[in-house]
Formats: structure tokens, C-alpha cells, sequence
């Protein structure tokens, strides 16, 4: 992928419940932080509004919507996504070909991001739903799929990112949740790394929520994890 500065490598989760409070913490971190991601929490809550903070902040928007429906609604839904100004927009890969094609061919300019395996599930949990061969192979059986579909960007596990960068080579833009720097808390994430670890795995974007959004000092959470990050992608 082309070269990016530090902070256009991490997308800082806006769990918040309104947008006020989505504004501090954008505020607080702008200088370390290119990226914001507007859950379902939030989007609930306010709607385009949560897209509206982030790019008047001058950041880019990953909505993470994770759809997952009918080809046409799927369709119609990116579009609407892509006309907002969202950089980045999650579905799910197990929505099938003919829905994830619909969503490429709406998407223009957007970036769309697959997700294979969300990181809250294991092994266990994963047979549970009928995902019987384990987390890898789930992961890049979706993804290949997502590929074939006409997606180049991927939202998956950084235990999973050195199989799906090996399968889908350097095309392939792979987005890490669940990180988590050094003596963080797991909180409900079952398969978590560090920033680090991430990257040599290679990821190109990282997700990080609660290290940043819950720390005592935000502002120096979020220059620590960039410095973190920009020393990692260094060659």
C-alpha cells in the first residue's frame, strides 16, 4: 500500500453515546489520531451528525456499520455512506457475493473493509454458530470470497493478518481491531495484540477504543500509542 504518516495508521473508536462526547474525544486526540470510527453506538444515537464531527475535524471517517443484507439494500445503503464523505465502511463478507458486489459497485471512491471474524469470538464460539474449521480458516475463506467480490480491504484479527496477507498479497488493505498496547486489559476481546505485534503481522490500520477512550490522560494515551505506531511502521 502507499507510504502514510503515523497517524493515518490508527482509527480511535468513538464508543461514546452522544455527540458531544464524540467531539471531546476527537479534540483531544486530533493530533495524534487521522482516523475515527463512528459505531453503531454512536450512529444510533445521532446519526450523520457523527460523520459531520469527524470530517469538519479535517480527520477521515470509518463508519463501521458492519451491514450485512439483501444485495439491493446493501446497494442502496453504501450509497447513501459514500455520499456522506465516509472514507471507510465496514460489511460482512458472509453477506454472500451477490450482496458484497452490489456494495463494491455503490461504493465509488469509499473504501470498503470486510469483515471475516469478529475478534470477540473464539474457537468455541465460533462452532457455536456453525463455523467448524476455526478462526483462520473462517477468516480467509471470507475474505477470499469478499476478494473475489472486487474488496481490497479487510477487517480481521491480527492472529488471522499474516495468513490473509499471505493468501491476498500486498493489495490487500487489512484493518486490526481488538489492539491493545502493552498491560492493557483485554476487557471483552478474546483475541487481542499488541500494536506492535500487529504490524509485523501486517496490518496497515489499527483499531484501538478503550486504552485511548478510558485513560486518565487521553491526549497522552493517544501520542503514546502513535508514537508506538510510528516507530513499528519505520522500516
Amino acid at each position: 500500500m502507499a507510504e502514510q504518516d503515523s497517524t493515518s495508521r490508527i482509527a480511535l473508536a468513538l464508543d461514546v453515546p452522544d455527540l458531544e462526547a464524540a467531539r471531546r474525544l476527537i479534540e483531544q486526540t486530533r493530533e495524534h489520531i487521522g482516523v475515527f470510527k463512528v459505531g453503531l453506538e454512536l450512529f444510533t444515537a445521532v446519526g450523520p451528525p457523527a460523520v459531520e464531527i469527524v470530517l469538519n475535524a479535517g480527520a477521515k471517517c470509518f463508519l463501521d456499520l458492519k451491514m450485512h443484507d439483501i444485495p439491493a439494500t446493501m446497494g442502496r445503503s453504501v450509497a447513501r455512506a459514500a455520499a456522506m464523505g465516509v472514507d471507510y465502511l465496514t460489511v460482512h463478507g458472509s453477506a454472500g457475493t451477490d450482496a458484497l458486489d452490489a456494495a463494491n459497485q455503490a461504493a465509488g471512491s469509499m473504501q470498503l473493509l470486510a469483515v471475516t471474524i469478529l475478534t470477540s469470538l473464539d474457537e468455541p464460539s465460533l462452532r457455536g454458530i456453525g463455523f467448524v474449521d476455526g478462526p483462520t480458516p473462517s477468516a480467509t475463506r471470507l475474505a477470499r470470497l469478499a476478494w473475489d467480490a472486487g474488496l481490497r480491504g479487510f477487517v480481521t484479527s491480527a492472529h488471522e493478518c499474516a495468513s490473509l496477507r499471505a493468501s491476498l498479497g500486498d493489495d490487500a488493505f487489512l484493518v486490526i481491531p481488538g489492539i491493545r498496547p502493552t498491560g492493557a486489559a483485554a476487557d471483552d476481546q478474546r483475541r487481542v495484540m499488541t500494536p506492535a505485534a500487529a504490524i509485523t503481522s501486517g496490518a496497515d490500520m489499527l483499531v484501538v477504543g478503550r486504552p485511548i477512550r478510558d485513560a486518565t490522560d487521553v491526549t497522552a494515551a493517544a501520542s503514546a500509542l502513535a508514537l508506538e505506531v510510528g516507530l513499528a511502521f519505520r522500516p
